[in-house]
């Protein structure tokens, strides 16, 4: 989902300035964060070609979506102090590059295992880079009311850029084809390299703790196992020997990682201290649940409108535009609900929103009009509205001022770890063992028809209905 416009600014000192006008770094910085987000969403619309031209089937196509959500989750955490430790410049300019470079793979991706391991790049890149962006924005605007609005601009680029995924990536798959989704971002992050290279100094703090490496790659083994364990069992089953393995590879990776955090205390990755605090965990839980939901449907929803429905890709994202605006019309004035009566009936009432919208998709047949999928996307996408501006702030704000960087980077991981495993479980759902014989325009039609969508919007209403219960009982009220 849109990343937030929390602050990771005060771990940043020094005197150093741009070289630039502050209008010129607050430009470029928004153009980095806007195709981050934008590849979070473009590429669902591209799906079922990459299926018919690369002969992949719904597990490969669950990796295509998934290995930039999982680089983005496992790095987030990690790229931010390294921009503290080694500079925000530098990182971001290595990550504008890896980002660059692995676009350019993509595009050119032979087969679908080149394509998986060119969106992990990608996804490493936009790691690089996410942090980086906002922080490099708060050195231009030292003055607050001048930062407050330059975050207000930065945090609205990233609302447009999730409508703007679908509807943009429509255009490029009917018009130049799927490889079309990823090039584009070539000459825009050169265009961008150039002129961070020009108007960006650098800046970094000056007593950042090392980098956690252990809880990193415990956290980067615990993702991928997971997400394997999910995408395994959907194309195999759920006893399958090697889903087994990936389940018992995750929990052992997830002791290991809860051990290694203890033992590091306030200077790991991600503090245990803050994990005890009821409200800074639920909301993060809230967060994860969100995209679980929201991505997981999303990659069936788009195979859907396609392969069953028979939409053009541009058809695709043009239909599913009412699900994204709520979210970039609503999230502002569901910020200023919050700040006034707290998180705890936002949260809940985003949630409670959310899973009716799926529960009327979960109506859809292959003959469905528009008249059936409308209702569902606009009651969607406006608890997305309302739920995400609430669940960041009551991250947060449950946590002292001096980590509330942390606290953003926390909950930013969790959405995007959410995302990852959604879209695994609600694959393997919608795409049963023994189903992936004969394909329709990369995916077989029967197993994501209408009883795949059902299947899918079902389990993901189920999960969203207890995760409404959680804010209610946990999150703080009026204060």
């Amino acid at each position: 989902m849109a990343d937030t416009p929390a602050t990771l600014l005060r771990r940043v000192v020094g005197p150093a300035r741009p070289t630039g006008s502050p209008r010129t770094v607050l430009v470029v910085m928004c153009a980095g964060y806007f195709l981050v987000l934008l590849d979070v969403t473009i590429v669902n619309v591209a799906l079922p070609r990459i299926g018919s031209g690369l002969g992949a089937d719904i597990g490969g196509l669950q990796w295509v979506v998934d290995g930039y959500a999982l680089a983005l989750a496992a790095l987030m955490l990690t790229s931010g102090t390294a921009g503290d430790r080694y500079g925000h410049r530098r990182v971001v300019l290595a990550g504008l590059g890896v980002f660059g470079l692995g676009s350019l793979a993509c595009g050119l991706a032979p087969d679908v295992a080149v394509l998986v391991a060119s969106r992990v790049v990608q996804g490493t890149g936009a790691a690089l880079l996410l942090p980086g962006t906002l922080a490099i924005i708060g050195q231009a605007f030292p003055d607050e009311r001048g930062r407050a609005r330059a975050i207000g601009v930065w945090a609205g680029i990233g609302s447009l850029a999730l409508p703007a995924g679908p509807l943009l990536g429509g255009l490029l798959v009917d018009g130049l084809g799927w490889r079309a989704v990823f090039l584009v971002n070539v000459p825009i992050v050169l265009v961008a390299l150039v002129c961070s290279a020009a108007v960006v100094r650098e800046s970094r703090s000056a007593d950042t703790p090392p980098l956690d490496l252990p809880g990193l790659l415990l956290g980067a083994l615990l993702l991928l196992a997971t997400t394997y364990a999910f995408v395994q069992g959907g194309r195999s089953g759920a006893g399958a020997p090697r889903a087994v393995a990936a389940g018992v590879v995750a929990v052992v990776a997830l002791v290991a990682l809860c051990v290694a955090e203890a033992r590091r205390g306030e200077a790991a990755m991600l503090p245990p201290a803050l994990l005890r605090r009821p409200a800074f965990d639920t909301a993060n839980a809230a967060a994860g649940i969100m995209n679980l939901c929201t991505l997981g449907a999303l990659f069936v929803l788009m195979l859907f409108l396609q392969s069953v429905q028979g939409r053009s890709a541009l058809g695709a994202g043009l239909a599913v535009v009412p699900l994204f605006a709520p979210l970039a019309l609503i999230a502002p004035f569901g910020g200023r609900i919050t700040s006034r009566i707290g998180a705890r009936l936002p949260a809940a009432a985003g949630l409670l929103c959310a899973a009716a919208g799926l529960a009327l998709l979960a109506r859809a047949q292959p003959h469905s009009g528009y008249a059936v999928l409308l209702p569902a996307f606009l009651l969607w996408g406006t608890g997305l509205g309302i739920l995400t501006p609430a669940v960041v702030a009551a991250a947060v704000a449950a946590v002292p001022a001096d980590r509330s960087g942390l606290a953003s980077a926390v909950n930013n991981t969790a959405r995007q770890t959410g995302g990852a495993i959604g879209i695994a479980v609600a694959g393997a759902v919608a795409g049963q063992p023994g189903d992936q014989a004969q394909f329709v325009r990369g995916f077989h039609a029967v197993a994501l028809g209408s009883a795949g969508l059902y299947a899918a919007t079902v389990l993901l209403v189920l999960a969203l209905l207890p995760g409404a219960l959680l804010p209610g009982v946990r999150l703080p009220g009026r204060r």
